[in-house]
């Protein structure tokens, strides 16, 4: 059974991308399967930093097939570009070793005009998206009026009229609302030339995917964002369109549960969150300011593809337990446990309190999470600086206990942590 489905088990930026890189040095593909360019996924290999944002993790390793499934929107002038500045730093990208879906949907002019003007209307209560048009194309695809990438292999007068039509519609719905409308002609432009670029990588990925499993290929799952931006399970409105749990994986790709042999639950050893919405173990000030870093390094809470600051708070085990429960994962890798390190003493968040009832699950609505008061359990911390260890029996006693308390917590073993941005700054319990 060699599917690994690679779950972010918070609120996104979780470091799933250098895990992904980690599980690609012995997976025959990388696929991902929702989502669009408002993710971003950074990997540091030998000093260098790559930041993706559409291409998935696997590109990094020469023997893997990168896929980007059905599930995903996609921007195809910026793929183009990323592929190009992939290739400029001598990534190999090849129709052989990346396959787009025929059944991804395309992200519009339109849609990101729209997704700012959504944004701008809501004022004070905007959800905080990445302003990408992610929301408008799943709107669009659930509506039955998107364009697939599939349709870049049409004809080019007939592709050509249906997006300068999507665009013309909009421009209807901006010019009512007193915004700027596009110019269709020279959107389209941009979009035949990356249609060239692109053709020769769009297949039917289910398909391949179906044949490379019943040939006994090994495939890790990639999502973007994390269970708890859901469509359906996260805290709704401040969610994302499509649904990055492991469910997600499975329609997002086309294939069948009978493949999965693990669903990898990744958490970092704090809690972030960027846009609007509850979170209940929010800190202000000068610990705040400890977890998040100054944004002059690349590893510290900044979103890759916002650059926002991002909230920070302690580790928040009422919500990792629910995420646990959506997915059922098989295990967890716990990332930044490193940031953790220089702290007295450490709280996890084991339970809420909300108009005197305590819970151990997150509430339904956001009304009374924004009640909510985390119970906190308080943990030593330690001064030793853990980026160099790579055996668990390395680590010092309080960040072993750390671990394992998380573990016990949610019922569900962490196996691994890792200790630093790089590739091999992963620490296997193992092998202690």
């Amino acid at each position: 059974m060699p599917i690994t489905i690679l779950i972010g088990a918070q609120w996104g930026d979780e470091g799933k991308g250098r895990v992904v890189d980690w599980l690609a040095g012995s997976a025959d593909i990388v696929a991902r399967y929702a989502g669009g360019d408002n993710a971003g996924h950074t990997v540091a290999l030998n000093g260098k930093v790559y930041k993706l944002h559409l291409v998935p993790s696997g590109i990094l390793h020469s023997r893997v097939v990168s896929i980007m499934g059905n599930g995903m929107v996609i921007n195809p002038v910026n793929l183009a570009r990323e592929m190009q500045s992939l290739r400029a730093i001598g990534v190999d990208i090849t129709p052989e070793r990346l396959v787009i879906s025929s059944r991804a949907h395309i992200i519009t002019p339109a849609h990101i005009a729209l997704d700012s003007a959504k944004e701008a209307a809501l004022g004070d209560d905007k959800i905080g998206t990445t302003l990408r048009g992610i929301g408008p194309a799943y709107l669009d695809k659930t509506g039955r009026a998107g364009i697939r990438t599939g349709d870049m292999l049409l004809d080019v007068e007939e592709f050509t009229e249906r997006l300068v039509s999507a665009i013309e519609s909009t421009n209807q719905v901006l010019s009512q609302q007193g915004r700027e409308t596009l110019d269709p002609q020279a959107a389209a432009q941009s979009y035949l030339d990356a249609a060239a670029a692109l053709r020769p990588y769009i297949k039917d990925t289910s398909v391949y995917l179906h044949q490379a499993l019943r040939a006994g290929k090994s495939v890790v799952c990639e999502g973007a964002q994390g269970t708890l931006l859901d469509i359906d399970h996260g805290s709704y409105p401040f969610v994302t369109s499509s649904s990055p749990t492991a469910g997600g994986a499975l329609t997002g790709l086309g294939v069948g549960p009978l493949f999965v042999e693990k669903v990898l639950g990744v958490a970092k050893a704090f809690s972030t969150r960027v846009g609007g919405g509850p979170m209940p173990t929010e800190l202000e000030g000068e610990i705040a300011q400890r977890l998040r870093g100054s944004g002059a390094n690349f590893w510290d809470e900044f979103g890759t593809t916002t650059g926002r600051p991002r909230r920070c708070g302690w580790l928040d085990v009422v919500m990792l337990r629910y995420a646990v429960s959506v997915n059922g994962f098989s295990e967890m890798m716990l990332t930044k446990l490193d940031i953790l390190s220089g702290l007295d003493e450490l709280k996890l968040a084991v339970a809420y309190e909300i108009d005197g009832q305590q819970y151990e699950y997150p509430p339904v609505t956001n009304e009374l999470l924004q009640r909510a008061k985390p119970v906190y359990e308080t943990l030593p911390g330690w001064r030793d600086d853990i980026s160099g260890c790579r055996e668990f029996a390395q680590l010092p006693l309080a960040a072993r206990r750390y671990v394992d308390r998380v573990a016990a917590l949610c019922d569900v073993p962490i196996n691994s942590v890792s200790v630093g941005p790089e590739r091999d700054q992963l620490v296997e319990k193992s092998a202690s």
